[in-house]
């Protein structure tokens, strides 16, 4: 008993199921809630998760909250709306696929951006990464046509992919403030709270004048993508709690790959053993990057 406790303890299990359960979450809201605005989209998968992380927060013991955790979250919640609401119209627009890999391009914005403002420069093993990142984005493309201009044009014109760029782009610095955040705070505090005040920001975009406009079943639906919402912050803050930051990420970077099964699964899209094959490189290179790239 006592080893089957340590595994559902332990950080790389709570790692892997955190990426799971947020692809599957990116999967439901796809399949469920797709014709939506990309904004409504934002709303549900923000509240849906509130029901489930509120008794967490309530039960949990608060930290002491300094100065510069506020100003951390003033600084983070428009970059998470922005974000978040991109990344929604992301997985609206083009298969998961197509959009969820570019995922894997935050720590290659992360080198770059060590370099332009801290002057740190890649070793072999980043650049390796990159390299990999890179690849795949051509494998990825590579039905579409095989020199790389006709690539970029694909990735132009495949809204979703050059979206989930820029959500990519984003999580680069909201990854970095909210690891600030985090030291001014405490792990399984902040995911939870964290969660909850972007809940209540997109609380506006959800309700209707009369109230909501779900029917039991599309609550139904709503309510399971937040149970996979909140199953995937606990795992995370749980899991980071538990080991350096860098390793924990480079395992969550998993989930595109589950994302890419998924929509090969469920929405039976084109090309899926090379874009598998693409996204898995892809993972590889994102987690190489975290890992040994600096």
């Amino acid at each position: 008993m006592g080893k089957i406790d340590s595994l559902f303890v332990d950080w790389l299990f709570l790692s892997i199921f955190s990426a799971i359960s947020l692809a599957t979450a990116d999967a439901l809201t796809k399949l469920f809630f797709s014709k939506l605005p990309a904004l409504r989209m934002s709303g549900i998968r923000a509240v849906s998760a509130l029901p489930f992380l509120l008794p967490i927060l309530l039960f949990l013991p608060w930290p002491r909250l300094d100065t510069q955790f506020w100003l951390s979250l003033a600084v983070l919640y428009p970059l998470e709306v922005t974000a978040l609401i991109l990344y929604m119209l992301a997985i609206k627009l083009s298969p998961l696929s197509l959009s969820l890999p570019f995922l894997s391009f935050t720590p290659v914005f992360l080198i770059f951006t060590g370099w332009l403002f801290l002057h740190e420069s890649p070793n072999i093993f980043g650049i390796l990464g990159i390299i990999l990142i890179f690849f795949g984005t051509y494998l990825l493309y590579l039905p579409k046509g095989k020199d790389i201009p006709t690539i970029m044009r694909g990735i132009i014109r495949e809204k979703g992919s050059w979206l989930m760029l820029l959500v990519s782009f984003i999580y680069a610095i909201t990854s970095a403030l909210g690891k600030f955040a985090i030291l001014h705070s405490s792990p399984l505090f902040f995911g939870p709270f964290y969660y909850i005040g972007l809940a209540i920001i997109f609380t506006p975009f959800v309700l209707d004048k009369p109230g909501l406009r779900f029917d039991g079943l599309s609550l139904l639906k709503a309510m399971s993508i937040g149970l996979f919402v909140a199953l995937m912050i606990i795992s995370h803050v749980i899991a980071i709690s538990k080991i350096e930051a860098v390793y924990m990420i480079s395992v969550k970077r998993l989930s595109p790959l589950f994302g890419v099964i998924y929509g090969g699964i469920f929405f039976k899209e084109e090309y899926f053993g090379i874009r598998l094959f693409a996204t898995a490189l892809m993972c590889l290179g994102c987690m190489m990057i975290y890992l040994f790239g600096h």
